[in-house]
């Protein structure tokens, strides 16, 4: 085993991968851990943030053992990089949280509304005045998940209007489309914190 762990392979090959990978898996779960803590999640975080720390040491220990490997520096900034995109895409994939979309229109906004009720989007829809004059505001809550069809709505109904599109930390209550499942459970259609 000695033997195996002095090779050149192991040194110039085996070790720097090791490490890129583990750089890969411990930036990662810390980009989804802040996405986590963003949303309130006391439970998961801590979790996470146990495996994170635990992958990084044995990151860090072969690097102090290899000082004067070069490739382990690398392979360590590398796997960083690798990590935070990654990270980026599976926090994507897992579409978690609340977003609220507030949506600024000088046209008519029944047909927006409408489309959006219709499909079970909750809406509030309020008199403003602009710049350039009389707008309607339209406030609608979702679910990451649902973001993507919202915005096609808007396209659709109302194209070319400003809107803008925020974190919600949390709802008190609201009224979402059908339930769907999802890493964290199901969300019924009306749901209310606490329920």
């Amino acid at each position: 085993m000695d033997g195996l762990l002095d090779s050149g392979f192991f040194r110039w090959v085996a070790l720097p991968l090791m490490i890129f990978v583990a750089r890969i898996m411990d930036v990662s779960i810390q980009t989804i851990r802040i996405i986590f803590i963003s949303r309130g999640h006391k439970l998961v975080a801590p979790a996470l943030g146990f495996f994170e720390v635990l992958i990084w040491l044995l990151a860090i220990g072969q690097i102090i053992k290899n000082l004067s490997n070069p490739l382990c520096y690398l392979a360590y900034g590398g796997g960083f990089a690798a990590g935070t995109y990654i990270g980026m895409i599976i926090e994507e994939k897992l579409a978690i949280g609340t977003y609220l979309v507030r949506i600024i229109t000088r046209k008519d906004a029944s047909a927006l509304t409408g489309a959006l009720r219709d499909e079970n989007y909750g809406v509030t829809s309020v008199p403003a005045e602009g710049t350039d004059g009389k707008v309607c505001v339209v406030y609608t809550v979702v679910r990451r998940a649902s973001l993507p069809a919202v915005l096609e709505i808007i396209e659709q109904h109302n194209p070319g209007a400003f809107y803008t599109i925020e974190n919600v930390r949390a709802v008190s209550e609201g009224t979402f489309p059908e339930t769907t499942s999802g890493l964290f459970g199901s969300f019924p259609r009306r749901w209310r914190k606490g329920k």
